[in-house]
């Protein structure tokens, strides 16, 4: 059972080495992770009574 835990951790850990580094490498092969930009506009109604 011990082995089972260690082995999850390592993968774990593996998992996310593995999504930094595609995380930073990404952009480099044409992944784009920026959201898409537009701008909202939203009427505001103050109550000042």
């Amino acid at each position: 059972m011990g082995r089972l835990i260690k082995y999850l951790f390592y993968l774990a850990v593996l998992a996310g080495i593995g999504l930094v580094g595609y995380a930073y490498i990404g952009p480099f092969f044409g992944v784009d992770f920026s959201p898409p930009a537009q701008e909202i506009r939203m009427p505001v109604v103050l109550d000042a009574g």
